[in-house]
């Protein structure tokens, strides 16, 4: 399992556009992917749950990964998580 956290800095959160990206890019991965704020952890494979998190600017994420492919995976989100948000 690995595991990334980071604060966001968007100052829309983690709006539609970069969810949508998140979501289709983790579903590329065969190992279970979650993402959590608040104390509430969700599967980052489902665009309503990412959506329900809604995560503003100034709040901490933590991203997991967890089998298959996990390091690539989190290479992959975390990279564009740093870029984008």
């Amino acid at each position: 399992m690995r595991e990334f956290r980071y604060v966001i800095h968007d100052k829309m959160g983690l709006h539609a556009q970069p969810a949508g990206y998140l979501v289709k890019t983790a579903m590329s991965f065969p190992c279970k992917v979650t993402i959590g704020v608040r104390g509430k952890e969700t599967d980052a494979k489902r665009i309503m749950a990412v959506a329900g998190l809604q995560v503003k600017c100034g709040e901490e994420i933590i991203l997991k990964t967890d089998g298959e492919q996990e390091e690539e995976a989190m290479d992959v989100l975390s990279g564009f998580i740093e870029r984008n948000l």
